[in-house]
């Protein structure tokens, strides 16, 4: 590949970087005014930290997201070799883990487990 086409690939891939960490800075930043918001109100303030975790949640699995992209990209266009595709599979794999993990958090049941907890939570249980 020419040196100017892996150049602006690799300028590519910090932009999608970047764009990845603003969502998990400036969403964490607004989960965190949204829930100053909810607990100075008396009405919502029981509710406040769950809410900042799921949200504070969200925003981190949308960044993880699009830096898994970033990471795609990368490996694929700019350095193709065996040893990229194995770190790729690497951090791929802790990424997913990791938003697994805060899935689990954020919703409060195992994926294969959701329909049953809301059908428990919504007072219609179902087996």
């Amino acid at each position: 590949m020419s040196g100017s086409y892996e150049h602006a690939i690799e300028d590519i891939v910090k932009v999608v970087e970047a764009v990845g960490a603003g969502i998990m800075i400036l969403g964490g930043l607004a989960a965190f005014v949204q829930c100053a918001r909810c607990a100075l109100s008396p009405e919502s303030r029981a509710g406040a930290y769950e809410d900042l975790r799921r949200n504070l949640g969200r925003s981190i699995l949308l960044g993880l997201e699009v830096l898994i992209v970033g990471d795609i990209v990368r490996t694929i266009i700019v350095d193709p070799t065996l040893e990229s595709v194995a770190v790729l599979g690497a951090i791929v794999v802790i990424r997913i883990l990791l938003s697994f993990s805060l899935e689990v958090e954020i919703d409060g049941a195992w994926p294969w487990n959701r329909r049953r907890w809301t059908q428990r939570t919504n007072g219609s249980e179902v087996e």
